[in-house]
């Protein structure tokens, strides 16, 4: 089982996204958020890739079945992007690379905006 993570706005200091999965293994970013029903207020994933890229970071919605918030994040913390992700499409890609794409409830990218930073700070004990 991965770990977890809170999101903070850096320019705020407002947490973002309450408890967030670290997905850094195939298996856990391929699982993501499909097949679930419901997402749950502060619940949220950070799929953790190798490199930035914009194709390694692209998600898919097929298989989810609620709106998601997305935030993509550089290896400086930057929000190189933000989406407002609609069950069942094909893809959603980052208009610049990133190293993290962020999955939460949809009023994230309201609480954000690009060039923003965020911090993940690692959850023990949760």
């Amino acid at each position: 089982m991965g770990s977890s993570r809170r999101i903070i706005h850096v320019e705020s200091g407002r947490t973002i996204v309450q408890t967030a999965r670290w997905c850094n293994t195939f298996v856990c970013k391929l699982r993501g958020f499909t097949l679930r029903r419901e997402l749950k207020p502060g619940e949220g994933l950070v799929l953790v890739e190798k490199r930035q890229s914009r194709v390694s970071t692209a998600i898919t919605m097929l298989f989810v079945f609620f709106d998601l918030g997305v935030l993509w994040v550089n290896d400086h913390g930057r929000v190189v992007d933000t989406a407002l992700a609609r069950p069942w499409r094909l893809s959603y890609t980052p208009r610049a690379p990133a190293l993290y794409a962020v999955e939460g409830h949809p009023n994230i990218i309201e609480k954000i905006k690009i060039g923003d930073h965020v911090r993940f700070i690692e959850l023990t004990g949760e």
